[in-house]
């Protein structure tokens, strides 16, 4: 084909990228980004460690910190059930259930924004800063971190569930992108918690 006729094709546009029918680009980008933020909180479990097992050789916590397992717990609990009901608000509009999906989005947020409250009681009242030894400044960058994290997936809640009650979305896959990206990011904040409860209050 000569080039005339192939920018005749073309018109005045340049000819679509090509593009993987498996992976929508979107979510492609959605889970490298989460391997990036694995990597991140690696770096900071391998300070945790370090500290734990290099530097403070003897009883953890330290003689005289004590941290409030039971109450992290609760918060494990309050955090895994909110990976239940996003993965119902999820299903929910796959199966053009907007309620549902409305239903699902409003609870996990709810749900969320509990766990941040209570982790923030918390920090007021364990009775030491991070600037109490290397375990005060390990543990506040572990559980401040994934707080952050919280915090970030609040705000992707917060928009999926106004444009949720807007009317947006649907059963296509292509038409809840913007539920099922939030969610992705959403159970790695979760599952990212239950290595934190174990590593920091647990072992």
């Amino acid at each position: 084909m000569s080039t005339a006729a192939h920018a005749e094709d073309h018109g005045d546009h340049p000819p679509v990228a090509n593009r993987s029918s498996r992976v929508d680009s979107r979510l492609l980008g959605i889970y490298f980004f989460i391997a990036s933020e694995v990597m991140l909180f690696g770096s900071f479990f391998t300070a945790y460690f370090f500290a734990r097992v290099v530097v403070h050789k003897g009883p953890w916590p330290p003689h005289p910190f004590h941290l409030p397992v039971y109450l992290a717990l609760l918060n494990t609990i309050i955090l895994v059930t909110s990976s239940f009901t996003m993965h119902w608000g999820l299903q929910s509009i796959k199966r053009n259930n907007r309620a549902g999906l409305i239903a699902g989005l409003a609870l996990t947020f709810g749900l969320g924004l509990t766990f941040l409250l209570i982790q923030a009681r918390e920090y007021t009242r364990l009775g030491f800063s991070p600037h109490d030894l290397a375990f005060g400044s390990t543990f506040y960058g572990l559980t401040g971190l994934h707080g952050a994290h919280v915090f970030i997936g609040l705000n992707l809640l917060l928009y999926a569930l106004i444009r949720s009650v807007r009317g947006h979305y649907g059963p296509a896959p292509h038409d809840h992108l913007g539920v099922e990206v939030p969610g992705i990011y959403w159970h790695f904040v979760d599952v990212m918690w239950i290595v934190v409860y174990t590593t920091v209050y647990v072992l």
